[in-house]
């Protein structure tokens, strides 16, 4: 083999200095990507905003004119609002002062209305009541708290492991009968 010339290595580096990846530039992102104006929500946003939507409905179904509230100094004489009247006259009250106190006894109305009436549990509402169908329910140990795989015959305490057993059968009598009271499984005889 012929041994290699200056020149002829000088042309392999330019070569090699013309082939390198690592010289060209390549940012990590694309300089025209912009962020989705698309939100993602989780589920606790998406329930809040199903309730407002649904409290909003009720109140606009309660803001009706059938529904607003008598202000101080009037005769209900139907369902509706008739003014009060001083020797055949209506009284003229400051406007601002009845539309203000009108609009406050409207959203107080409004307020206790959507009080009372609460979250209507739905099959996909979280604040609905937990689920009574006995395969749901999880049983937790008296004694600890941890989830109960067992439960004693003798006292039906129920128990996370032997240690806790150990425990359950050592209690003195009627020890038993308080564990199972705050637990509402308690007997009453009369």
């Amino acid at each position: 083999m012929a041994p290699s010339t200056a020149s002829a290595d000088d042309s392999h580096q330019q070569l090699l200095d013309q082939l390198d990846m690592t010289s060209i530039r390549k940012p990590f992102r694309n300089p025209r990507w912009k962020p989705s104006q698309r939100r993602n929500k989780n589920i606790k946003q998406i329930i809040a905003e199903a309730s407002r939507k649904e409290a909003s409905v009720l109140a606009t179904q309660n803001n009706s004119g059938t529904s607003t509230p008598l202000p101080p100094g009037s005769v209900a004489t139907t369902r509706g609002v008739t003014p009060a009247r001083t020797n055949g006259a209506v009284a003229n009250p400051n406007i601002a002062q009845a539309a203000q106190s009108l609009s406050t006894l409207v959203l107080e109305r409004n307020r206790q209305a959507a009080l009372s009436a609460g979250p209507v549990p739905t099959y996909t509402n979280i604040e609905s009541a937990p689920s009574l169908h006995p395969g749901q329910q999880r049983h937790y140990c008296d004694i600890t708290g941890l989830p109960a795989r067992y439960t004693d015959p003798k006292t039906r305490l129920r128990y996370h492991d032997k240690e806790v057993f150990g425990v359950v059968r050592s209690l003195p009598q009627g020890v038993a009968e308080k564990y199972l009271e705050a637990r509402a499984a308690h007997v009453i005889l009369k």
